[in-house]
Parts: structure tokens; sequence; C-alpha cells
């Protein structure tokens, strides 16, 4: 986003909203919350993020509202967690990955092979150590919401199949810029190489990078698996979703208005999981149908390449979130 683009945002998003100009102080108030993503109408997470929308109309009578801007519309993930902080914008969907940049907490989401399935994954988020690490975020003037389905990211290559770390060896691998995520790359043998999501299909076509790692919904929907024909579920990492609130939003809501939002909010992440596990199954169907050659490889060797990322932190402050997490799968 340029400069001029960006002075355009911020004058729009400034203009004094509903909110601030009703006070939120009773029943009669309307309220009308601006909601950035950069994700398109059609994604799993979008459509739970429009059910929430529409069940919080429901229960406040009309009196709460949701206005979604996708695919970017009001910048970057980083960008929209900015606009949060300054108070220009209510609320925000982003990966967890970017917001370990504000909350370092959410960095932990970020560790490699921290969970050994799904139920494993989601105990975690909806136990007390998730929705801890939901309100690290106070200081920063942000506040956690929910956790939605982001799935398990893999590796898609655009001419190499990869069976073991090895095969890895010297590939450009575009990452996301989280610096734990560009150690699991490096340390499995790739070039992390960091790089703007909407950049990636012109760079998997040109040969700027030779792969990148996502989940299999958002391999599809790219359509990234035109360029890259082998998708290996070696499944490293799964940082999820995360739907965020500006405390200065948060902050001016009733406690009536904030139950009605946590209510709308948490039934929105049990309708987006359900579209998440039909997307995941379409989203594979579909790829191998095109003539991707899916690997399911031995999780092992992959696993103990990225052994030294855990000694590493040993005395940090993400050593007691992530032992917190790992005591979650035997249970």
């Amino acid at each position: 986003m340029n400069s001029a683009t960006k002075l355009v945002l911020l004058a729009l998003l400034t203009v004094p909203l509903l909110l601030s100009s009703t006070g939120c102080s009773s029943s009669q108030d309307s309220i009308e919350f601006r909601l950035a993503h950069v994700l398109d109408s059609t994604h799993p997470v979008h459509r739970g993020m429009a059910f929430m929308g529409e069940r919080l109309e429901e229960l406040s009578g009309g009196t709460m509202r949701v206005k979604i801007y996708p695919s970017g519309q009001l910048g970057n993930e980083r960008e929209s967690v900015e606009l949060l902080q300054l108070g220009t914008l209510d609320m925000a969907k982003t990966a967890s990955s970017v917001i370990e940049n504000f909350v370092p907490a959410m960095g932990v989401y970020s560790l490699p092979y921290l969970f050994e399935d799904q139920d494993h994954l989601w105990r975690a988020l909806q136990g007390d150590v998730g929705q801890e690490i939901l309100v690290q975020g106070l200081p920063y003037r942000i506040r956690g919401l929910c956790y939605y389905d982001a799935g398990f990211r893999s590796f898609y290559i655009h001419d190499k199949r990869v069976d073991t770390p090895e095969d890895l060896e010297g590939l450009k691998i575009r990452v996301m810029r989280s610096n734990l995520s560009i150690q699991t790359i490096n340390l499995l043998g790739a070039n992390a190489t960091p790089m703007a999501y909407g950049e990636l299909y012109t760079a998997l076509q040109q040969g700027v990078v030779d792969g990148a790692e996502n989940n299999p919904p958002n391999f599809y929907g790219s359509k990234h698996f035109e360029q890259a024909r082998y998708y290996t579920l070696d499944e490293h990492s799964a940082p999820p979703d995360v739907l965020l609130i500006g405390t200065h939003t948060w902050n001016k809501l009733s406690v009536q208005q904030k139950g009605w939002l946590t209510q709308a909010v948490e039934e929105s992440v049990a309708f987006q999981r359900r579209l998440w596990n039909e997307a995941r199954r379409e989203a594979l169907s579909a790829v191998e149908e095109d003539g991707v050659i899916v690997v399911r490889p031995d999780k092992r060797p992959f696993q103990e390449a990225v052994l030294p990322l855990y000694e590493s932190l040993e005395g940090t402050d993400l050593e007691p979130w992530a032992n917190r997490i790992r005591a979650l799968s035997i249970q």
C-alpha cells in the first residue's frame, strides 16, 4: 500500500463512527462495526464472520451490525492491526503469525508440530491456555475474540516431490513474516523467503520461489496448484486465524452488548469449523483431480529436524505456553 493510498484510507476510517456518536449507553443505540480482512468472500473464514454478523444483528434486535471489508480493501493484516490500535477500525481478522509481531504470546502457534492433530489443536484453543492468550493483547490495545480454523500448513512445490526434509534442501520456500516460521523452514533444509501472499502466484510462475506452504483450501482457492504440482501433507504448523476487536471499541460496549457479541462469535466458531472441514475435503479432491501429486509422508523425520527450535525455547517467555499446550496432547 503506497503513502497516498494510506492517507485516503486513514481519512475514510477517521470519519466519526456511529459507535462514538451514540456512546453505547442505551438499548436504543445503533452500532455498526467495521471489520477488515484479506480473504475473499467465498472463504470459510469470511463466511463464518458473515454468520457472526447475522447472529449479532438478530441477538441485538437490529441494534448491532457488522460491515465486512474483505480482500484487503483496508490494507494488509499488519496494517489492520495497526488501525485497531489507533482506534480507527473496530475489528479485524488476522493470522496468529501476524499478531505475534504485536503480541509475543501468539508466537506459540507458529511452533512446528506443536499439535498432534485437530482434536489437540482445539483442546488448546478453546481451553484455558488458548483463552488466556486471546487477552494477552490488551496492553497493546487489541483483544482477541475467538479463533477460526485455518487448518494445518503443508508444503507445495513447483516441480519436485518432497518425501523427506532432505528433498527440501536448497529450495526457496515462501513463508509468512514470522520469525518462528522462518526458523522452521530453514531447519527443514529449505531457504525461507518471506513474501506478501498476494505476490506468490506470480513468484511461483516466474520461478522466484520454488514453492510455499499453506492449508488445502488456500492452496486450492488461490489457484497456486496451477503452478505447484506437488503437495506434501507434512502438516508442520497450524497457526489459527484470530478475530480481533480494538479495546477502543470493546470498552465502549455495555455488558449486554458484550454478551450479544460474545454469543454471536461463539456460534460462528462452530459454524466456521464445519465449513472448514468441508472445504478441506473438497480442496484436496479438486487438486488431485487436476493432477496434483498429493504426498502423505512419514512425519517423524520432519519432527526430528525441528527439535533444535524447541531446545532454543528454554528460559524464554514462550516456553511455558508451549509446555502447557504440549501437555494437553496426553489427556
